[in-house]
């Protein structure tokens, strides 16, 4: 069986603290790393042995994981099983990037998010240029604020062409025409980005062959449905899988609505939904139009 998993554990601590991050953050304690810990080895001890299975794997986790050697260690073991077809983690790469020798670049890939004002640019164009240094598969995005489009515009410069540059529509941030076409000169799927998707009652992969697990091992179709399927522990789960239409009006994540059936994202990323890697990087198509005005410039 082929099965894709989307695992977020109990980690929430981040060492960046983006003001439109929607994340709840804390400061973890010693005993809250202990648990994140062992709920990730207990759940990569579970990959593991499903060795009849060919495995999928993301890791989204609320925090920054690979800042915890846990999550670095258990990416390079996974990586090196052979039922694991991809293993991949959303990181916003302010861990170094020396471990990654360990792992093997053919199954392991990089969902990275470019944060600015949280680091220095140059050191993350240079953990970037590792990367492709390594063979590492990647792809870099950034939250697409005003106040981030020159900063995206220099990334796009700046980074390899066979690297996709996404943009993720801010959370509660209006976009008009003139405003998406800037970003979509830079990310052509931008267009998917912009508005949520109507999904009441359409097909959806997720609840059949992807899954979301919590640190317990609790299984639901995916981050934004509460209802569990089962334990994943105690192999509950499998009895409900099966095709299943989405029960919300809409969806606005690119985790989420990557699954829908209704789209045709799984072509446009085939052999890279987890890492946000399309098939083939989009061809841009400039766009001349003058920068945003920051809200509250004069002129406003």
């Amino acid at each position: 069986m082929d099965l894709t998993l989307l695992y977020r554990g109990p980690l929430a601590s981040c060492d960046y603290d983006c003001p439109y991050c929607p994340f709840a953050k804390r400061r973890d304690t010693g005993a809250q790393l202990r648990a994140d810990r062992d709920a990730l080895d207990r759940f990569a001890d579970w990959a593991a042995r499903q060795t009849d299975d060919r495995l999928s794997l993301l890791f989204t986790p609320w925090g920054e994981g690979l800042v915890r050697s846990w999550y670095r260690r258990t990416l390079v073991d996974l990586s090196r099983l052979p039922h694991v077809r991809r293993v991949a983690i959303q990181t916003n790469l302010s861990c170094r990037t020396d471990w990654l020798a360990e792992a093997d670049p053919g199954t392991l890939a990089l969902w990275c998010t470019y944060h600015p004002g949280q680091t220095p640019y140059d050191r993350f164009l240079t953990k970037c240029r590792d990367l492709t240094a390594r063979g590492i598969r990647f792809s870099v995005g950034v939250v697409g604020l005003p106040e981030h489009l020159d900063a995206a515009r220099r990334l796009r410069t700046d980074l390899p062409e066979h690297v996709y540059l996404w943009i993720n529509a801010a959370e509660g941030h209006t976009y008009s025409d003139a405003d998406a076409a800037r970003w979509t000169d830079l990310d052509p799927l931008f267009p998917y980005s912009r508005h949520p998707h109507t999904s009441a009652g359409l097909p959806c992969r997720t609840g059949d062959s992807v899954i979301s697990v919590d640190g317990e091992g609790t299984v639901r179709r995916c981050h934004f449905v509460p209802a569990p399927l089962g334990n994943l522990y105690d192999g509950s789960y499998r009895a409900a899988l099966r095709p299943r239409a989405c029960p919300l009006a809409v969806c606005d994540c690119h985790i989420g609505y990557v699954h829908l059936e209704t789209l045709p994202l799984y072509d446009v990323f085939a052999g890279g939904v987890l890492e946000r890697v399309p098939a083939t990087v989009p061809a841009r198509h400039a766009v001349d139009l003058p920068s945003p005005v920051p809200a509250g410039a004069p002129g406003v």
